[in-house]
């Protein structure tokens, strides 16, 4: 922060003016006053304001320390540009396999343990750092990985959940249609049994990772016409991906509008543990957990932000941070973080332990990214005009706030599965 000790001495500059007759050399006094300094606020400030994180244990700090190193020395330094470019930093996504960062919880043979309670602090840390980037662990740890671990066979196991824990492949997981986005269980892909194997013919949307080539989990209505999973190359035959443009959240991420039009998936591909659309259920189940964790990672930044601005930036004669109104926003703000922090501690207690309920996931995920939204909003109305500047980093956690806000089930879905569990009573069509 810049004091009045701290500014640059008054910079005269030589002008010349002519006049009819004579030229005369003036000195004039540049306001150095109408300059503006640079601001820092990409720092980790580690809001716990009701101590929620202080009892993490050395193996669930370790992995939260390493994502935080990862989002500070190469995340913020590069990220906002690959955003406005629409660019998808592969490269990233690698150092998250190098890194160990990618199961999202989830225990690969030859891996150390990672607990719930690590993946999701993973999952905050780099949501803090960007929402594509945490949108990269929901994709290929929370919900390829975790088909392929749930619902796979031993050889699909050995064949797949090491390289993609390391990066070495992509994977991702086709479940919503251009027609069917909340209404995903009446999905319409059809895999019908030939020799040998099957044959898929459909379209899916919003698919992260589906066009950069790897693996992606299509779920599809057999002849039995129950959902079941099917592991299809992206290089086979018929499956034709188109990465989605004009996005205006989640931008360094690429998610892409697949067809599928007669794709033979042989018989060894399909996730003999995927029987019905209730197996396809609880993979979501554990990822609508970790976008409540996402939301946290929003929040936080755009906390630190506005905290970090309030101190640095000064306005009538004064920093921000000394108005009283400022303080109360601020406060407002630490208050609800600190209430989306204590949800999501409890909530992966609950799933630790095995007891968490769809309706406690659903209120989770429906409390912790309207909660972010507030924050963000008032985060970014804080800053005034350089709250939509992607260098001030709130617009862009504005802006990706919306995307995680929807995907794992909107919040209107969230509100109906809470609904149901208070009520009995089933509004769903």
């Amino acid at each position: 922060m810049l004091g009045v000790a701290d500014r640059k001495p008054e910079a005269r500059i030589p002008m010349t003016m002519t006049s009819d007759s004579t030229s005369e050399e003036l000195d004039a006094v540049f306001p150095t006053g109408t300059m503006e300094p640079e601001y820092v606020l990409n720092q980790s400030l580690d809001p716990d304001p009701a101590s929620v994180f202080k009892d993490i244990d050395q193996e669930d700090r370790a992995y939260w320390d390493r994502a935080r190193h990862f989002v500070q020395d190469e995340v913020l330094p590069v990220i906002a540009g690959y955003w406005e470019r629409a660019e998808y930093p592969l490269h990233l996504v690698k150092r998250l396999g190098e890194l160990d960062l990618l199961r999202d919880g989830i225990n690969v043979d030859g891996f150390p343990a990672m607990s719930k309670t690590a993946a999701g602090l993973v999952t905050m840390e780099l949501s803090r750092g960007d929402g594509s980037i945490g949108t990269v662990v929901a994709v290929q740890g929370g919900l390829a990985l975790r088909s392929v671990a749930e619902c796979g066979s031993p050889e699909q196991h050995a064949r797949w959940l090491p390289v993609l824990s390391r990066a070495e492949e992509f994977g991702a997981f086709a479940l919503t249609e251009p027609a069917h986005g909340s209404d995903s269980v009446g999905l319409e892909t059809t895999a019908t049994a030939v020799e040998g194997g099957y044959v898929l013919n459909g379209e899916k949307k919003w698919i992260g990772n589906g066009s950069i080539g790897g693996l992606t989990v299509v779920w599809a209505r057999g002849d039995d016409g129950q959902v079941h999973g099917y592991l299809v190359p992206q290089d086979s035959p018929g499956y034709s991906p188109t990465t989605i443009e004009g996005k205006l959240s989640l931008r360094a991420i690429w998610q892409a509008h697949i067809r599928l039009e007669n794709v033979f998936v042989p018989a060894e591909n399909m996730l003999p543990g995927a029987r019905s659309f209730k197996d396809t259920a609880r993979v979501l189940l554990a990822t609508r957990l970790g976008v409540a964790w996402s939301a946290v990672g929003h929040a936080t930044a755009c906390y630190e932000t506005a905290v970090q601005y309030a101190a640095q930036r000064r306005q009538f004669g004064r920093p921000l941070a000394a108005s009283q109104i400022v303080q109360e926003r601020l406060a407002r703000m630490q208050s609800e973080l600190a209430t989306i922090q204590l949800m999501v501690m409890q909530m992966t207690k609950l799933d630790e332990a095995g007891v968490l309920t769809p309706a406690q996931a659903a209120l989770a995920k429906f409390t912790c990214t309207r909660t972010a939204r507030s924050i963000a909003s008032n985060a970014r109305d804080l800053l005034g005009g350089n709250g939509i500047l992607l260098a001030n980093r709130v617009a862009r956690h504005f802006a990706d706030i919306e995307g995680i806000h929807t995907y794992e089930g909107t919040e209107t879905v969230q509100a109906l599965i809470i609904g149901r569990s208070i009520t009995g009573i089933s509004a769903f069509a």
